[in-house]
């Protein structure tokens, strides 16, 4: 995934984790049975202003509410989770596909980059929040059994909520 430098340090640390995991889950609302749907997907680039950009097929975007969109990475063997919130936007610049395009896209879409079907969802983050365990799954586990035995609550590493200033609410 292209990676932009972010405007703040939290979003900074929001971007390379999402880089590093790579699969997303996208989950959006489906208006005509009111159910959250997910799906994999491979972001191809987080831009500047901490918006996610995804190559999709037109149809997938057809009766998806774009309004509330959450997208969430997740490695569970470095204890390392993003979760992204905010609102989506089906793009469909030519150019922009173009410039995205990378030779890996075309297992999923083997028609190529000037597929018609072809199109862009972009994320705009409105909000993100992240946890990251710095540490390794031994003191981890050793941290959860110390917190076991003496009722303390367990540290695991960071937790943060961030605001996009990019983007208003």
């Amino acid at each position: 995934m292209k990676k932009a430098t972010q405007a703040s340090e939290g979003l900074q640390k929001i971007a390379d984790l999402a880089a590093d995991i790579g699969v997303a889950m996208v989950t959006t609302l489906d208006v005509s049975s009111q159910t959250l749907t997910s799906r994999p997907m491979m972001p191809l680039e987080i831009d500047e202003k901490a918006s996610l950009w995804f190559f999709t097929n037109n149809a997938t975007c057809h009766g998806l509410a774009l309004d509330r969109v959450n997208v969430s990475f997740a490695e569970p063997k470095n204890s390392s989770y993003v979760s992204f919130s905010g609102r989506a936007a089906v793009v469909s610049d030519r150019e922009r596909i173009h410039a995205l395009w990378t030779p890996m896209a075309k297992s999923w879409f083997p028609k190529g980059e000037d597929d018609p079907t072809l199109i862009l969802l972009r994320v705009d983050c409105e909000a993100a929040e992240y946890w990251d365990s710095n540490s390794s799954k031994v003191v981890r586990m050793l941290s959860l059994a110390a917190s076991t035995i003496t009722g303390e609550p367990i540290a695991m590493g960071e937790h943060q909520h961030v605001k996009n200033p990019a983007v208003s609410a």
